[in-house]
């Protein structure tokens, strides 16, 4: 029987979001080295892509990786649902396909919020709020019946395209300080940024870039973190 994996506050994790074809996701994922600090997510674009089965399918391939070197535990897999309404009903189709967290906006209305979040204490799966366009983060947090697990600071990829806004870590250790949450820091993918941030206090950093299609820096990025963030 696989054991559930849970976040630690004592350990840095690396976030792979995965946005490309399912054909390049089990290229990617069999290029990874096998650690319970890496984290898979079902992209958004992979989700409407392909549907909420996606999830598992991703768990399916992670897991047996796990397997084939005879760790005993089921990988740790995000749903990034972007739920902007209906919180009760995209918790239920997270816990179906077998997330172990699911994302919600932060500009969603504070009742989806709510509803997200203890839908989810409910089903035993970690909420993330993804602060994405958020400039306050910590004013959203004050109107929660309950705290999320994890606070998503989002450099969007359009964001960083065509402005020159920087990654959000100045409100990192403004919200650590404040509330009792994992900070996840989304918008970074070279390697430079992902040690800022965990410098910063960041527990969670997510890249995607380097693994939206297999290409020699996806093994080596994945690897330097193992090595370089403990």
């Amino acid at each position: 029987m696989m054991v559930k994996s849970m976040l630690s506050k004592k350990n840095h994790y690396l976030q792979i979001a995965l946005n490309s074809s399912f054909a390049e996701v089990e290229r990617i994922i069999n290029s990874l080295p096998v650690s319970e600090r890496i984290i898979i997510e079902a992209g958004t674009p992979l989700i409407k892509e392909y549907g909420a089965s996606v999830i598992e399918r991703i768990a399916y391939l992670w897991s047996a990786k796990f397997a084939g070197v005879g760790i005993n535990s089921f990988p740790y897999i995000v749903a990034d649902l972007k739920c902007m309404d209906r919180g009760e009903r995209e918790v239920s189709i997270a816990k179906k396909h077998g997330a172990s967290a699911a994302v919600v906006l932060g500009q969603a209305p504070v009742e989806t919020l709510d509803a997200f979040i203890g839908n989810c204490e409910k089903a035993e799966i970690d909420t993330m709020v993804d602060m994405m366009n958020v400039e306050k983060p910590y004013q959203v947090l004050r109107k929660l019946r309950k705290l999320p697990k994890v606070v998503i600071l989002h450099r969007g990829v359009d964001e960083e395209e065509y402005s020159d806004k920087l990654l959000p870590i100045h409100l990192i250790n403004k919200i650590k300080g404040a509330y009792n949450v994992l900070i996840s820091v989304a918008g970074g993918d070279t390697l430079r940024e992902i040690q800022s941030s965990v410098f910063n206090g960041a527990d969670i950093v997510v890249v995607w870039k380097d693994f939206f299609r297999l290409k020699e820096e996806t093994t080596t990025i994945a690897e330097e973190f193992l090595k370089t963030v403990k």
